[in-house]
C-alpha cells in the first residue's frame, strides 16, 4: 500500500519501514549474540567461569579486589600499650634512669613480644621480652642513661634520637621465651608500636610524672613478688638432724614411763 504525495511527489511505503527496522534490529542481536558467544569460549579457555549472558561473575573481581586492599592495611595490633607511643624518663642529667610502659595481650592467642633500641649500650629493658597468655599484662621497665646537656640546652629543649621498637608474635601456646622465636618465624613478626622519649622535668609535679612513679612502684612490686621462692605443697623432708632430735625426746619418754612403772628395759 502507497500514499502518494501530491505536494512533493514522493510514495511512502507504510509497510515497508517496519521491515526495514526489524530487520535491522534481528541483524544487531544476531551480532550481539555472536559477540557473547566468543566471549564466553575466550573465558572458558582460560578457566574463568561465566555467566549464563557469557559475561565474568563480579565475585571474583570484588574478591581480588578486597583481598588487595586487605593486604594494604595495617595489621592488627596484638598488644596493647600504656603509654602508648611514649616513653617519659625523668630528666637527671648524669644519672641512669627509669621509665615503664605496661603491656596487655588484647589477643584471643599467647603472644610473644620483644624490645629493640637503637641505642643498645645506653639503654636496657627488664624483661627484654616474654610471653603473655589472652589477657595477661606486665609492666616492664627501661633503663636509660641520661647525658649532660649541650650549650646550656633546657631539659625540655632537648631532643632525644633513641628510640624503641615493640615487636610481637603470635605463639601457639605457653612456653618460655627465648630471642630465637623472632629470627625463626620473621615473616610472622609484627611492629607494635616505635616509642619516643620523652623527658620530664622533676621540679615539675605533673600528672604523667606521678603516673610514672606509680607504673614503677608496681613494676618493682611485681619483680620482688617473682623474686620468692616458691612454696613446695608437697611433702616436707625432715632434715637428719631433726630425726635425731626427735628420737632423742621419743626415747627420754620412753624411759621416763618405764622408770614410773618400776623398770628399765634396753632400746
Amino acid at each position: 500500500m502507497a500514499i502518494a504525495d501530491e505536494k512533493d511527489g514522493k510514495v511512502w511505503g507504510l509497510f515497508k519501514l517496519p521491515f526495514r527496522n526489524a530487520q535491522s534490529t534481528t541483524t544487531s542481536r544476531s551480532s550481539s549474540h555472536n559477540t557473547l558467544h566468543y566471549r564466553s569460549q575466550q573465558h572458558q579457555s582460560l578457566g574463568i567461569a561465566s555467566l549464563d549472558d557469557g559475561s565474568v561473575p563480579r565475585s571474583n573481581s570484588s574478591s581480588s579486589v578486597s583481598s588487595v586492599a586487605r593486604s594494604l592495611l595495617p595489621a592488627r595490633r596484638r598488644l596493647k600499650l600504656d603509654p602508648s607511643n611514649k616513653l617519659y624518663f625523668p630528666y637527671e642529667p648524669g644519672k641512669q634512669v627509669r621509665s615503664a610502659i605496661k603491656i596487655k595481650n588484647s589477643s584471643k592467642s599467647h603472644v610473644a613480644f620483644k624490645f629493640q633500641t637503637t641505642a643498645p649500650k645506653s639503654c636496657f629493658m627488664r624483661p627484654p621480652g616474654a610471653i603473655l597468655a589472652p589477657g595477661e599484662s606486665i609492666i616492664a621497665t627501661v633503663f636509660k642513661f641520661v647525658e649532660h646537656p649541650e650549650n646550656n640546652e633546657k631539659p625540655m629543649d632537648q631532643k632525644s634520637r633513641v628510640k624503641f621498637k615493640i615487636m610481637s608474635l603470635k605463639v601457639k601456646g605457653p612456653m618460655d621465651y627465648v630471642p630465637e622465636l623472632f629470627e625463626e618465624q620473621k615473616e610472622q613478626v609484627a611492629v607494635e608500636q616505635i616509642l619516643r622519649v620523652i623527658f620530664l622535668d622533676v621540679e615539675r609535679p605533673s600528672p604523667t610524672l606521678e603516673k610514672l612513679k606509680r607504673q614503677l612502684a608496681e613494676a618493682d612490686a611485681a619483680l620482688e613478688e617473682r623474686k620468692k621462692p616458691v612454696e613446695d605443697t608437697g611433702p616436707k623432708i625432715i632434715g637428719e638432724g631433726l630425726v635425731i632430735d626427735e628420737w632423742k625426746e621419743r626415747r627420754e619418754r620412753y624411759l621416763a614411763r618405764q622408770q614410773v612403772e618400776g623398770g628399765v628395759e634396753s632400746v
